[in-house]
């Protein structure tokens, strides 16, 4: 089992092949890079996140490299607690707590600084609200976190 780790390793193909080796079964919760876009975090403050995801490996790639396997969508509470990138998609002044940014490790790939500024210039006056505040109307969303599953 990997849980959202697999874009750490140096050798991701390798390694979810190795996975798939040595286990009757697979299951690696990850993230698809075609849904980076998705987002209002990423579209709106941290644009440059998408950039990094054009080189990494598509949830196809990834259940390829798995022998095959089933793709599941999981979608995110609004009170998700976990703390991964887009776990506070409901909670946005969540993302100004340097403490909750320490464990993303987005956050430390990119200079996030000038996105950051923005949100918190947006939550001030209302201009996030006034964008995104439809996403609060829901209980859970599909923001691209995939469960690839081989039997």
């Amino acid at each position: 089992m990997a849980v959202l780790s697999d874009h750490h390793w140096p050798d991701r193909l390798g390694g979810l092949r190795e996975l798939r080796r040595v286990a009757r079964r697979s299951v690696v919760f990850t993230w698809d890079r075609d849904a980076v876009r998705d987002s209002w975090l990423v579209t709106d403050y941290l644009p440059e996140f998408a950039g990094l995801t054009v080189s990494s490996l598509s949830i196809a790639e990834i259940a390829d490299a798995l022998g095959g396997a089933e793709v599941r969508s999981v979608p995110i509470p609004h009170d998700c607690r976990d703390g991964f990138l887009h776990a506070y998609w409901a909670r946005p002044e969540a993302y100004l707590d340097p403490s909750v940014r320490d464990c993303i490790s987005v956050f430390a790939a990119v200079d996030a600084s000038e996105g950051l500024a923005r949100l918190e210039a947006d939550l001030a006056s209302g201009a996030w609200h006034d964008r995104h505040g439809h996403v609060l109307d829901h209980d859970a969303l599909d923001l691209g976190y995939r469960l690839v599953i081989a039997q």
